[in-house]
């Protein structure tokens, strides 16, 4: 199994409007856990081509760890370059609870980026017990969080450029309900 979302899934999943595509997304990864970081990433980049964005308007930066993802999303974010980011890493439980409060302040941090700033931040970021869980989720049994996560992002833009449009045109903001393009989460 390859982790990527079944064809099924990928055939009812909307197109993105090329409007929205005006400027371009960042996806911020880091570069700890590599192994993993790697798998995430490549899935990510497929999904955002396979869904229509250009390579050439998708920004790949790197950061040294997944601490980082936030001041990095944050600063992607307030250029007005971008119009989404999606951070991707890896935090492997060890024998303390670091992993988990560095995951608690990643999550809070680009959840603030993204109300400061308006850009949306999608959250690609694994939080397992042991390496194989890690490798269960970026591509084994349990799917490709990166995939999910620019999945997640690509859906947020389109529905964010349909309430722009609606908006504009002066109609009313309703957003047409849609099947998830993702399968149920198999955390």
């Amino acid at each position: 199994m390859t982790g990527r979302i079944p064809r099924s899934y990928r055939q009812e999943r909307r197109t993105i409007d090329p409007v929205s595509l005006l400027t371009p997304i960042a996806i911020v990864v880091s570069r700890y856990n590599t192994a993993i970081t790697t798998r995430l990433l490549e899935a990510a980049l497929a999904e955002a081509q396979e869904r229509g964005v250009p390579r050439d308007q998708i920004a790949v930066i790197d950061a040294p760890g997944a601490f980082e993802l936030t001041a990095l999303s944050a600063a992607a974010a307030k250029t007005g370059r971008y119009k989404g980011v999606v951070v991707l890493g890896c935090l492997i439980h060890g024998q303390t609870l670091h992993d988990r409060y560095i995951a608690d302040a990643v999550a809070q941090g680009i959840t603030q980026a993204t109300l400061q700033t308006g850009v949306p931040i999608a959250f690609g970021l694994i939080t397992a017990e042991t390496l194989d869980h890690a490798e269960a989720r970026s591509g084994g049994a349990k799917g490709n969080k990166g995939q999910e996560a620019a999945a997640a992002l690509l859906d947020t833009l389109t529905s964010l450029n349909a309430m722009t449009s609606a908006i504009a045109q002066g109609r009313p903001c309703t957003i047409e309900r849609f099947e998830s393009t993702l399968p149920q989460d198999k955390s």
